[in-house]
């Protein structure tokens, strides 16, 4: 029996959205100042960077309180938080559980970490969907965070950033801003990317990351949805990508065959950096800022390692009047403190003392 998309026997969609970006930003060619190299291919502009007093779970909260502003709903409400990540500040302690303490969600609510490289926000949305369609929640909420690690001097230093964004399922009613179509997954063994226990930063495989893992499971899980569900490519209105630099969403977009201007709404890479686990999150809450009722969006996660899930998205009125309650994601991008190598370096404790 083949794979079949995932659809939930209710419909189930978005009620809230809410991102954080930290203000302090660095230049990718301050990081070439230092370290006398970089690649102009990666096309990225500066990255955002976690402050002393940010860490994945301050990134997740902020995010998460929005997305509760936007959804118009009590903390006490949600039955379900899971934040998905792969920069934990405790090796052994979960952030769900400091995320719902801090949002008011406790002590009746369900919590659990998600990893699965930079697509483990989007496993916190499959788990909400689930949980949502069966009725043993109301309302979950799925959070894609990091505040990416990238070892001094590799090409990784360019481009991770630091961001997040929180998104809070219910069953499809007026208050839906997008509901969910279906979604597909596809997941193989690919050592694309990788950090051993004890290890600080972590390793990955140069152009290798590309054509047999990034590519492969994004055409692949984006292919599989369209198919299940009867879809084309012009059938999308905007379509949201991983984006572990400028380049790789738009190659991605043309082999499935979708027209790059259906992307660049959702690219904010170029000025946040790959925000890892919430780079796909952060993509479709820019999307969702500008998106009008009845389009149709595209969201393709993918998480070294290797997988990918696919969703569809189709927008309702309820986003007219909600999105403005909380901050779009473009007003984190416009807020920023440049800082240089040095004050970054402090900042992200690359200077073991």
């Amino acid at each position: 029996m083949g794979h079949q998309a995932l659809r939930p026997d209710d419909d189930v969609g978005i009620v809230g959205y809410g991102v954080y970006i930290p203000v302090y930003r660095i230049k990718a060619a301050e990081i070439a100042r230092v370290w006398g190299k970089f690649n102009d291919d990666l096309s990225v502009e500066e990255k955002a960077v976690a402050g002393p007093d940010e860490d994945a779970v301050t990134i997740a909260i902020e995010a998460a309180r929005y997305a509760i502003k936007r959804a118009g709903i009590r903390p006490d409400a949600i039955g379900a938080v899971y934040v998905g990540t792969e920069s934990k500040p405790y090796a052994v302690k979960p952030c769900s559980t400091i995320v719902a303490e801090a949002i008011g969600a406790t002590p009746n609510v369900l919590a659990a970490d998600y990893e699965f490289a930079c697509k483990a926000g989007t496993e916190a949305f499959q788990a909400s969907i689930g949980l949502v369609a069966s009725g043993m929640v109301e309302y979950s909420m799925a959070i894609g965070v990091d505040t990416a690690q990238g070892r001094p001097a590799d090409a990784l230093e360019y481009t991770t950033g630091s961001g997040g964004g929180a998104f809070i399922f219910a069953k499809k009613s007026n208050e839906t801003l997008a509901y969910v179509e279906g979604s597909y997954s596809f997941v193989t063994d690919t050592p694309d990317f990788w950090r051993r226990d004890g290890d600080r930063y972590p390793y990955h495989m140069g152009r290798f990351t590309g054509e047999p893992a990034y590519f492969r499971h994004t055409v692949m899980a984006a292919k599989g949805l369209m198919s299940e569900l009867g879809l084309r490519p012009s059938d999308f209105d905007y379509a949201v990508f991983h984006q572990p630099n400028y380049k790789f969403p738009l190659k991605a977009a043309r082999y499935i065959g979708i027209p790059e201007d259906k992307v660049k709404p959702g690219l904010v890479y170029s000025m946040t950096g790959n925000t890892y686990s919430g780079s796909s999150m952060i993509g479709l809450a820019a999307v969702l800022d500008v998106a009008k009722p009845g389009d149709r969006i595209l969201l393709v996660s993918y998480g070294s390692g290797a997988g990918s899930d696919a969703f569809s998205f189709i927008v309702q009125d309820a986003i007219e009047g909600k999105r403005d309650r909380a901050p779009k994601v473009s007003a984190f991008l416009s807020r920023r403190k440049e800082v240089d190598y040095s004050i970054y370096a402090k900042f992200r404790n690359k200077i073991l003392m």
